[in-house]
């Protein structure tokens, strides 16, 4: 079992902080029943106590019956498996820049409170109309549409379009080769499913979107990052993390990264596909922004073919997040394994919602709709970076386009006390260190420029800015 020197939360002793280091590991199943542990020199050594400490700690969890002593060969866990606990598997974050807190604000908010920090747009912004006009044509739809399970695989003819929308970003694939999801992170999770067992290692980007880092530990892997620059990641260093770890999966955006807005260059694909190929590792392009672009980033899976690339996508970000489709395109001989896994894991599909996303993209309401969603976003990116830089933030690149800018703050303020001062002024942020696996991005904040609109956001910025509360701190470097 790796330690690492005793921390204390506020008002806690010497004895209940070792205590709570061996729940946290019992919660994050490092312990699981029948485990030994750390003799109580080693575990003194370790924490940086005395081993009158541990004694005393492995004194009172024994009372406790969550471990038990053996005479002559040690302590060993003895309580129950206990239910996994995902704020406890990792390092212990304050939970204004815990991924999961961070999304629980966001999606719990209610209308009063301001969220730039959250990652969809306004319900304002979505085509309300062409949705209605969808659902009430469904309305009149067969009895299997509205009460079936839909298909392993999904809606046939969704399948279909899908594959010629795909097919104009040059990546071939047959509908066969598609499979549809609830979202993007169904499809994200059906892959580790099918790919990983506990333990093996994926390789992410360095800030990335912070639900890889909840959904990789869900599946107990190992997380490596790679630091991003604006035209991909840092290749050298990406050789040196293969070489190194030799990482089962790679999970990136190509187009439009998460959150910095970067768009991946056709020569740092192109690397990156031969470094995969020698070393082994498949690659999950998550491609759920891709509407928003003005113009066409390369896609990894168009250069490769399906080969050692999967490609998935959603249509949460620019259609609904409350009508749950996305998909995966994978090579054909995955296929089986990932429906039988779907099946297993939330058996057919959501039959009304692939019929209600069809309707929406056949209809042509799609496409007026985000003709018009690019040009709005394009202004308000403008203005949030306009309002931003009298208050001394920059942006790390300005975006060609999407929702997203990724903001480095004035003099190394750390954007962690920025997000709790903001949180108690009714303002959810998103700090860098959420995104950040390395913990290199604490005078970073990303903007969603869509819910960034609000005069008070700025307000608030400055005062949070110039409180005493809120410290220097080192940034990440591009």
């Amino acid at each position: 079992m790796d330690e690492m020197p005793i921390g204390l939360a506020k008002g806690e002793t010497l004895i209940d902080g070792v205590m709570a280091t061996i729940h946290q590991r019992i919660s994050a199943r490092t312990l699981t029943p029948g485990a030994k542990l750390p003799s109580v020199r080693a575990f003194a050594k370790a924490m940086g106590v005395s081993t009158s400490t541990v004694v005393e700690a492995y004194e009172r969890l024994a009372a406790d019956g969550i471990i038990r002593a053996r005479p002559g060969s040690g302590f060993y866990v003895c309580s129950p498996l206990a239910p996994l606990s995902l704020a406890d598997i990792g390092p212990r974050l304050d939970r204004q820049i815990d991924p999961l807190w961070v999304s629980r604000q966001s999606l719990e908010a209610g209308a009063d409170i301001l969220k730039p920090g959250c990652g969809w747009l306004p319900p304002d912004w979505m085509p309300e109309a062409g949705l209605r006009r969808s659902l009430r044509a469904l309305a009149r739809a067969d009895d299997a549409t509205l009460t079936d399970y839909g298909t392993p695989l999904g809606l046939s003819a969704l399948r279909q379009l899908l594959a010629r929308r795909m097919g104009e970003y040059g990546i071939e694939a047959s509908p066969d080769q598609i499979m549809l999801t609830e979202s993007g992170t169904q499809a994200i999770d059906l892959l580790c499913r099918l790919l990983l067992e506990p333990g093996d290692t994926v390789l992410v980007d360095d800030p990335c979107y912070f639900n890889f880092h909840a959904l990789l530990r869900a599946h107990r892997a190992t997380i490596v990052s790679v630091p991003y620059t604006p035209t991909g990641p840092d290749v050298a260093l990406f050789e040196q993390a293969l070489a190194e770890h030799r990482p089962r999966l790679y999970i990136t955006n190509s187009a439009l990264h998460n959150p910095t807005g970067a768009t991946l260059s056709p020569v740092t694909a192109h690397r990156l596909l031969k470094l995969a190929e020698q070393f082994g590792t498949t690659i999950v392009e998550d491609d759920i922004f891709a509407d928003f672009e003005h113009q066409r980033a390369p896609r990894l899976a168009a250069f490769d073919g399906l080969n050692r690339v999967v490609h998935i996508g959603s249509f949460s970000k620019t259609l609904s997040a409350s009508v749950r489709c996305g998909y995966i395109a994978a090579p054909s001989d995955w296929i089986d394994g990932l429906t039988d896994l779907k099946i297993a894991t939330s058996f057919g599909g959501g039959h009304l919602s692939a019929e209600l996303v069809l309707a929406v993209l056949k209809d042509g309401s799609y496409r007026k709709h985000m003709e018009t969603l690019r040009t709005r976003l394009s202004r308000a990116m403008m203005e949030t970076i306009r309002r931003l830089a009298t208050l001394g933030v920059s942006p790390w690149l300005e975006p060609s386009a999407g929702m997203f800018v990724w903001c480095r703050l004035p003099d190394g303020a750390d954007a962690s006390a920025i997000a709790r001062y903001a949180l108690a002024q009714g303002i959810v942020l998103a700090p860098g260190n959420a995104f950040s696996l390395s913990r290199s991005a604490s005078s970073f904040l990303r903007f969603n420029v869509a819910q960034s609109s609000d005069d008070l956001i700025y307000r608030v910025l400055a005062d949070a800015m110039k409180s005493e509360t809120v410290s220097p701190s080192a940034g990440m470097t591009a």
